[in-house]
């Protein structure tokens, strides 16, 4: 391997560095040297002949400021620097590499010399794309920032924002929603209903054993804007496999009677209002509500965006009960549909507790099915 020659695209720098390695592994190692007792002249004439360099240059300290001098090491600089205000950042779900991207600007800064961590920070947020992504970030970039004083600590909090921003539930995205009780998740299986009471697709737990999230407990989740807020957001939840949206059902015809009642489904098993999944493009939709609000269980008037792993209440509202809103909740009661048991879930208006809480988990943020 000969040694690299020195043409100006290379920090003076880091061409000298190189070279003090080449010779410590021409020397084998045995007798690591130091790059100023190798002859001088070996080394200027590693410099490309277009670069002229002052005369009296005899050691390696003067050559390094002689090659930081010349217009060429201007050039090299402004260049890293104009690369530097171009880039832009994507996250992995855009296609992008965070440690690819975090690698190039730290070797852009070097390049352009700009070791002011304020200015460093400057050209980090300018990097941002200029979408949702950006408006999250935004609001938490610079509070992160505070008091950061190293390209290390920039790095760090940097990766702390990407990581907390790749968690944020996105409009589309598929989800699954845990019972954090039992640890079990919110399911549905296409055609399976009651036998009485609205005969919609039954919406249930998990049956017994599985507690992991298997295609029978994704869910599509749909709203207004690319991020959900905490604040007046309302959602919609499709089930991937039957393309059903999960709510609660007004008037319905009942067998027994042969008459439509009036009133909210009730569950057969309890007398609390029946969860069930509903096909939006029937004729009857009308009587149906499947928008649901949800808010953090455990902080409350929590703010922000909703994200994986939150623990969250989810509540509807009973258009045709003078707007009553009941909570979304999984208990102990079992029921059966030819051989299998279930564990039901229904909506109340009780005080809230341990089985009125989900945590919402983020599978994919695209259909993948």
């Amino acid at each position: 391997m000969d040694p690299q020659k020195y043409n100006g695209n290379i920090h003076p720098d880091e061409w000298i560095s190189d070279l003090q390695t080449y010779f410590n592994i021409k020397q084998n190692l045995q007798d690591l040297i130091n790059i100023n007792a190798v002859n001088i002249n070996i080394v200027i004439s590693l410099v490309d002949s277009t670069i002229k360099l002052p005369t009296g240059i005899d050691n390696i300290e003067k050559l390094r400021n002689a090659l930081k001098e010349d217009i060429t090491f201007t050039v090299f600089k402004n260049t890293n620097k104009r690369k530097l205000q171009s880039l832009k950042y994507n996250p992995e779900r855009k296609g992008g590499d965070t440690s690819n991207f975090i690698s190039t600007f730290r070797k852009l800064c070097y390049n352009a010399e700009i070791n002011d961590i304020e200015e460093q920070k400057k050209f980090l947020y300018k990097s941002l794309p200029n979408n949702h992504f950006n408006y999250y970030v935004s609001n938490e970039f610079f509070e992160k920032m505070k008091n950061v004083n190293s390209i290390n600590e920039l790095v760090k909090r940097f990766e702390e924002i990407v990581l907390e921003e790749s968690n944020l539930i996105r409009n589309g995205s598929v989800v699954a929603l845990k019972h954090v009780a039992t640890g079990k998740y919110l399911s549905s299986i296409k055609n399976l209903c009651y036998t009485t009471g609205s005969r919609k697709q039954l919406d249930i737990k998990l049956f017994v054993g599985s507690s992991e999230p298997v295609p029978n407990s994704l869910w599509k989740i749909e709203f207004g804007n690319e991020l959900a807020t905490y604040a007046n957001n309302s959602i919609k939840l499709q089930h991937v496999l039957s393309h059903k949206f999960l709510g609660i059902y007004y008037y319905y015809y009942d067998n027994t009677s042969r008459y439509y009642i009036g009133e909210y489904s009730k569950s057969p098993s309890t007398n609390y209002t029946e969860v069930s999944c509903y096909n939006n493009t029937d004729h009857s939709h009308r009587y149906w509500n499947g928008d649901w609000m949800f808010n953090h269980s455990k902080l409350e008037n929590h703010q922000g965006f909703l994200k994986s792993n939150d623990i969250i209440n989810l509540n509807i509202k009973k258009i045709y009960a003078n707007n009553e809103v009941e909570f979304l909740r999984s208990h102990d009661i079992q029921f059966t549909i030819g051989n299998d048991v279930f564990q039901e879930v229904v909506c109340h208006n009780e005080r809230l507790g341990g089985n009125d809480e989900w945590c919402i988990e983020l599978i994919h943020e695209v259909k993948i099915f």
